[in-house]
């Protein structure tokens, strides 16, 4: 595994993963009104899902995290029919829509079955498998998630995730580098550095994996209907001006620019996929150790057979 991405020892200055927390609260918001999940985040899903056939574990419970704009629900009833299906959404304003998506049947309510909310982490009882689809590029504090993550999983069960990963969008890096507007998506965490706080947090055997989509678009203007379903911009270090018409006309005729010899329009997006297994935690050995006599005397006693 690779060296951590270098990251400044100062508190102020940018870390990976630094996101407008402003803007990411619009962006949910907006997110949330929407008929369907983003359309990638259903692609990925399924994706995600044909992976679940390398790993023998059958989970008994199977807790998907934000799966407002996950999903994946059939996609884990599917895979685990018999398990019981948990879900947990950390912001307020998700936690309505995955509510109503996850509507009890009649005879469901009939039979008194939950609502398999988990209102807050770590989940208790702990889960076998924690499910989390194209959330982990929204999440400010990644290394203290993970840490939930990990309290929340039984030993010997399991985590898998997918996310946007940092080559996401470079083409448009040099166009808006050249008109001077700020950073066109946040400075994501790189693959490696994710499967190394896996490991800070506790987990053990993380496996990353990536795949590069390569999407192509006819108009300039498909392109961003696409690009806004899917979110939006939250760096910090995007353009902090008020864009009006005259920017958009701009920026329309910037991208159309981005043409390869067939006349499309390219973006690529790394997908980075990983899942890690919760191991039984280690005794911590000292180099000296003190008993005392009366312990030793009892601990004998214990393993005499009686006569």
């Amino acid at each position: 595994m690779s060296e951590p991405a270098s990251t400044p020892t100062s508190n102020k200055g940018p870390r990976p993963q630094d996101l407008d927390a402003a803007a990411l609260r619009h962006q949910v918001r907006r997110l949330a009104r929407a008929e369907q999940p983003p359309w990638l985040h259903a692609e990925v899903a399924r994706r995600m899902a044909e992976r679940l056939s390398f790993i023998k574990l059958q989970p008994a419970r199977v807790l998907d995290t934000s799966p407002a704009l996950g999903a994946s629900a059939e996609l884990l009833r599917l895979a685990y029919p018999n398990a019981e299906m948990l879900w947990h959404e950390a912001d307020p304003v998700l936690v309505e829509r995955a509510a109503s998506a996850r509507a009890l049947n009649w005879w469901r309510k009939l039979r008194g079955a939950g609502s398999g909310q988990v209102a807050a982490l770590p989940a208790t009882p702990a889960v076998e498998l924690l499910w989390s689809n194209m959330a982990l590029h929204a999440c400010p504090e990644l290394p203290a998630l993970l840490g939930q993550w990990q309290a929340s999983i039984a030993v010997g069960g399991f985590v898998m995730f997918s996310c946007l990963g940092p080559d996401s969008f470079v083409e448009l890096r040099p166009l808006y580098a050249r008109n001077s507007w700020g950073r066109p998506a946040p400075d994501w965490w790189d693959m490696h550095d994710i499967g190394d706080l896996l490991l800070k947090a506790g987990f053990a055997d993380p496996v990353m994996d990536q795949e590069r989509l390569r999407l192509t678009w006819a108009s300039p203007e498909s392109l961003l209907g696409d690009l806004r379903a899917l979110g939006g911009n939250v760096a910090p270090a995007r353009f902090a001006g008020l864009r009006g018409r005259g920017w958009q006309r701009r920026l329309l005729a910037e991208l159309d620019t981005m043409r390869d010899a067939e006349g499309r329009l390219v973006l690529t997006l790394e997908l980075v996929f990983g899942h890690a297994f919760k191991a039984a935690p280690r005794l911590a050995v000292a180099a000296q150790t003190h008993v005392s006599v009366d312990a030793m005397r009892a601990t004998l006693r214990k393993g005499r057979p009686e006569r």
